[in-house]
């Protein structure tokens, strides 16, 4: 059993907290700078709270989970590198592509053993689907089509330490879009508005957007991002291929539905992202512990964190200029 450490006692580290055991990880220290909540979730765990100092020390402890805020991913992903601990590191690696791609060869790299959190990737449904577009279930890709639409915003004081919509919302599809279409993006074009909290807006962010990748070949990406839906959670994949569609649609809380004159209704959408990505934040830490156990390497690499980056900040200075960039 691979003894583990993670830094970031808050709402993903938790969920990552409770996944490492039945994934055969034991969870030994947690470190928070919250002291509260790093004992509280050690409590809850059989773990111990400890300083990162001292975890980075700990010749036992395999790899380290880091869910902490986003402004510390780079740093502490170096520093625990630079120990010889496996990383996993929630998404973006950071807010800076500069510092990022200067990190590049330090951290991108087999021996490095860095693994970026883009847990949808491990969802079963976009599993299923991206499985069958790349057995040729409808021909040649020609389109793809990303929604993501939160049920409501977050608080204000979230969206002025985000990184914004592109980096901290947008970044899961661009790293979706980068899977599916088996081609890098060379060109992107954005449009967004704040139409749903203007302190969304007075805080610097946007709240909508609309993003339209192409990639060498010609195949397009549309990407629709939005804080509040008005109807659940929405997150659904459309591929369209030379010879049909393949699709991925929203999961329901049950497959229960009320049929009268009116007509058939089904239950609500799994409403939350810790409810509707739940099974893969557990594949995900499945996938850490093979990392650990040598028995494979990190799907989804520092590079993939670093891409998706580029593509966001594209998206950010697109959005502001009104053009197309070039990538």
């Amino acid at each position: 059993m691979s003894n583990i450490a993670l830094i970031g006692a808050g709402r993903i580290g938790r969920i990552h907290a409770h996944n490492a055991a039945p994934q055969g990880l034991r969870l030994k220290h947690v470190v928070d700078p919250v002291a509260e909540a790093a004992a509280r979730l050690a409590a809850e765990t059989g773990a111990t709270p400890a300083g990162l100092d001292a975890v980075l020390a700990d010749r036992d402890i395999a790899g380290v989970v880091i869910a902490s805020s986003t402004d510390t991913h780079l740093d502490y992903c170096r520093r625990a590198v630079a120990a010889g601990k496996a990383v996993f590191c929630e998404k973006p690696v950071d807010l800076d592509l500069g510092r990022a791609r200067a990190a590049e060869e330090e951290l991108g790299g087999d021996s490095a053993r860095v693994f970026v959190g883009f847990n949808r990737r491990f969802d079963p449904h976009f599993r299923a689907l991206q499985s069958k577009l790349a057995a040729g279930a409808v021909g040649r890709l020609e389109t793809l089509h990303i929604t993501s639409h939160d049920p409501s915003p977050p608080p204000v004081s979230y969206v002025k330490v985000s990184g914004g919509l592109f980096k901290d919302m947008a970044i899961h599809d661009f790293d979706m879009a980068r899977w599916l279409l088996g081609e890098e993006p060379v060109a992107v074009f954005a449009s967004a508005s704040c139409l749903i909290d203007p302190a969304i807006g007075e805080a610097g962010d946007v709240d909508t957007a609309k993003i339209l990748l192409r990639t060498a070949s010609g195949t397009l990406c549309a990407i629709s991002n939005s804080r509040r839906s008005g109807y659940g959670y929405d997150q659904r994949l459309e591929a369209f291929g030379a010879e049909g569609l393949i699709r991925a649609d929203n999961v329901m809380a049950s497959t229960v539905s009320t049929w009268r004159e009116g007509g058939p209704a089904s239950d609500a959408f799994q409403n939350f992202f810790l409810d509707r990505y739940a099974e893969a934040y557990r594949q995900e830490m499945a996938h850490f512990a093979e990392i650990l156990r040598g028995t494979a390497r990190p799907s989804v690499g520092f590079a993939d964190g670093v891409a998706a980056l580029a593509l966001a900040e594209a998206a950010g200075e697109s959005a502001r200029s009104g053009r197309a960039v070039t990538l």
